[in-house]
């Protein structure tokens, strides 16, 4: 078998056309960031599969601007790496969220409460050390990388720009869903 950029390129297609799938398919069913969910068949089987995503995410993400490379120029460079840094925060904190704290429910409630309502937007007080900054600058992230990496592919056209524009105008438009009610939240990550 002969490994080709062309098909390194279709293959991480692929990664980023399953992670998206996955990531607008699980927001209606994903349980409330709460301690009851956590111990969950439901938490069981997301928190993993939401790994899984995160990680085929950033393998996309990387097709994604290999394919437009030579097009997207050094704001597509700004683009891609912080909607990368992003995933990779973000593989961290989903990681911890399916194998750190289902077992800490029973043992550190209060510590998973504080964990969970750095996403929820329900603080406990419980001192999470840099968790709460770390989780601010993935949201950062999410909004300017997704803007600046869906413009310059837009600029670049060599993807299709209807979807660039759909990933720069969800990402920018991010920062409103904060006003409507957190399960209702969820929703307004499936154009992305």
């Amino acid at each position: 078998m002969t490994i080709t950029a062309a098909s390194l390129i279709r293959w991480s297609g692929l990664c980023a056309a399953v992670a998206g799938l996955v990531y607008a398919g699980i927001q209606p069913v994903h349980p409330p960031d709460v301690l009851a969910s956590v111990t969950t068949p439901a938490w069981a089987v997301l928190t993993p599969l939401k790994t899984v995503m995160a990680l085929l995410f950033l393998l996309g993400t990387t097709g994604l601007y290999a394919r437009q490379l030579h097009k997207v120029g050094w704001w597509g460079l700004i683009g891609y790496l912080m909607l990368s840094l992003f995933w990779a925060l973000q593989t961290a904190l989903i990681f911890a969220e399916a194998v750190l704290i289902p077992p800490l429910a029973t043992a550190a409630p209060r510590y998973v409460e504080g964990f969970l309502g750095i996403f929820n937007g329900h603080p406990t007080g419980t001192d999470l050390g840099a968790l709460p900054a770390i989780w601010n600058v993935v949201g950062i992230l999410y909004v300017l990388g997704g803007l600046i990496f869906g413009i310059a592919t837009f600029r670049a056209n060599i993807l299709p720009r209807w979807a660039a524009g759909l990933l720069a105008g969800a990402c920018a438009l991010t920062p409103l869903a904060a006003l409507l009610p957190h399960a209702v939240q969820r929703f307004a990550a499936v154009p992305v």
